[in-house]
């Protein structure tokens, strides 16, 4: 026998697939029926996590956002990003043929795997991407108890 060597699968063509088939799994067979903002919950804009030795950074992309329009919540543990945005056809002589930008809202949610110093929680929003700056809590010195 023969042991070889799994090829890795760029993260990419992995993230593809699963869009690919979440979108097929979670998408209606007759979307036309539906109310126009019932699709909206299929966007999910790109999405990273990343630790550091003081904390935590969530980084969302949100290109064409108005900062007014994305809201930043944390709640023990979980943080909550939400947001929405809309494009108007203000070309009236103009019909999509295709239409690929994404609008409407979304809102994803994270669990942090440590506790977070509340007090000290950073938005940005920058070029398109919205920054989240989440630093790790103190630890709390465990003390010795002298037995009398």
């Amino acid at each position: 026998m023969k042991i070889m060597k799994a090829i890795p699968v760029p993260s990419t063509v992995r993230r593809d697939f699963d869009t690919v088939f979440d979108r097929f799994l979670r998408t209606p067979l007759f979307p036309e029926l539906l109310p126009p903002r019932a699709m909206e919950a299929l966007w999910e804009p790109a999405l990273d996590l990343s630790e550091t030795e003081k904390g935590f950074v969530v980084r969302l992309e949100v290109p064409g956002f108005h900062k007014e329009n994305l809201d930043v919540k944390f709640d023990r543990e979980m943080v909550t990003i939400h947001g929405h945005r809309e494009f108007r056809n203000e070309i009236k002589e103009e019909e999509f043929l295709w239409k690929e930008r994404e609008e409407g809202t979304f809102t994803r949610t994270l669990r942090i795997p440590a506790p977070i110093d509340e007090a000290r929680v950073e938005a940005t929003y920058e070029n398109g991407v919205l920054t989240v700056k989440l630093p790790k809590l103190a630890p709390i010195p465990k003390s010795q108890i002298a037995i009398k």
